[in-house]
């Protein structure tokens, strides 16, 4: 059956020929295109430094580590994210709790984080860090973020996972103006691609620091942070427990390659983004918010159906979709709602626009590759069950 995914990367001549000069190169895992790499997203998106892994959860897990995040604090983020947003904490022993979403954009409300906020002050329960998702690759209100955590004392990540090529204020997603790090995501859907892969970019030297000497089991060669004199030109010494989360030369030449075409990637999703919107206007779906403050990178294109305007549920569609060979998708289900988060307590009553949310959005297809024409087939097939109980 002909296929139309809801994401797919874009791979270029240009890309392949990066890689196999890596393979044909001295250099297949640690080499020279990996500090090239991170001097280019740095630059890209107008950060001091940046460091390369092998994963954006990856990243997310050095950030909470490099802020010291630990067993007994607290860490927020959203619930319609993926599980990484969330899990990053976790695995530093914190306790996570969440806010509910914006009803337009989708990220976390801003009047639901102060609501929360003055409430754990009363309480002493105020979060060490809080990590804003870009879902879809949108920016969330960093601007107001950053105020309430001069007013709070918590630290801020940003999970851009989505959002590399989008803007905030007309200034780079990642720039690190309102956050301490950011995160952002090269899996093979996201706007480019190293294969798997992820970055932290920061303004901050020692998290910069700290971060790339965790990604590679807390080793160092630096006299300067050794213990006693180094016994060689062989000598390392391991000062903390770090982690495996190097990304290899084959992942950064093809990360090199596909930055050349970022903007082309973000130009050519707003023109998806444009088009989708005209096809669906006047249609029982709500088409994405954007924010007058944001240049989305348009990772996705989320609608939500109007279910009391049609005669068929949220799963009929999904399934009618996907039995058309239109893989469209749901992103996310509320991170509370899994059963690893869900005997933690957390009430479903407590995030009703998170659970609004989830009962009527739709991913659909959205990637530079995606053509006029199986746009239209896809609003069709969206659009034809709608008034129908029968899907066939």
């Amino acid at each position: 059956m002909f296929m139309i995914p809801y994401g797919r990367h874009s791979i270029s001549d240009e890309d392949i020929e990066a890689v196999v000069r890596v393979l044909r190169s001295d250099f297949l895992t640690q080499g020279p295109r990996i500090p090239e790499f991170e001097l280019q997203i740095a630059k890209k998106v107008n950060a001091n430094f940046a460091v390369a892994v092998n994963s954006a959860t990856s990243a997310l897990h050095l950030a909470c580590l490099a802020l010291g995040v630990k067993r007994g604090d607290v860490v927020w983020t959203s619930p319609i994210t993926f599980v990484a947003s969330a899990n990053c904490a976790r695995y530093c022993g914190a306790q996570v709790d969440f806010i509910d979403i914006d009803t337009r954009t989708y990220n976390l409300s801003i009047i639901k984080l102060e609501e929360k906020l003055e409430l754990a002050k009363k309480e002493g329960r105020l979060p060490k860090v809080v990590i804003p998702v870009h879902l879809a690759g949108q920016s969330c209100e960093m601007s107001e973020i950053k105020e309430l955590s001069k007013k709070y004392h918590f630290r801020i990540i940003e999970d851009a996972s989505h959002a590399v090529g989008g803007m905030y204020k007309g200034e780079p997603i990642g720039n690190c103006k309102y956050s301490d790090i950011s995160v952002f995501s090269f899996h093979p859907v996201k706007i480019i691609t190293t294969g798997e892969g992820g970055v932290a970019v920061t303004n901050d030297a020692e998290l910069n620091h700290r971060m790339a000497r965790l990604r590679s089991h807390g080793i160092t060669r630096s006299q300067e942070e050794m213990t006693i004199p180094s016994e060689g030109d062989w000598f390392y010494q391991q000062l903390e427990l770090g982690y495996n989360y190097r990304m290899t030369d084959l992942q950064a030449a093809l990360g090199i390659s596909q930055l050349q075409r970022l903007d082309e990637f973000v130009s050519k999703r707003h023109d998806l983004a444009s088009n989708y919107d005209k096809l669906l206007k006047g249609k029982p779906v709500i088409s994405p918010f954007q924010h007058k403050d944001s240049y989305s990178a348009f990772h996705l294109y989320i609608v939500r159906l109007k279910l009391e305007e049609i005669n068929v549920t949220h799963r009929q569609v999904f399934e009618r979709l996907r039995s058309h060979g239109i893989q469209v998708n749901l992103h996310y289900i509320p991170v509370y709602r899994h059963p690893y988060y869900a005997k933690m307590g957390y009430k479903r009553q407590d995030f009703p626009e998170a659970e609004a949310y989830y009962s009527e959005a739709i991913s659909l297809p959205l990637y530079p590759d995606l053509t006029f024409d199986q746009q239209e087939l896809v609003v069709e097939r969206l659009l034809t069950p709608l008034g129908h109980q029968t899907i066939f």
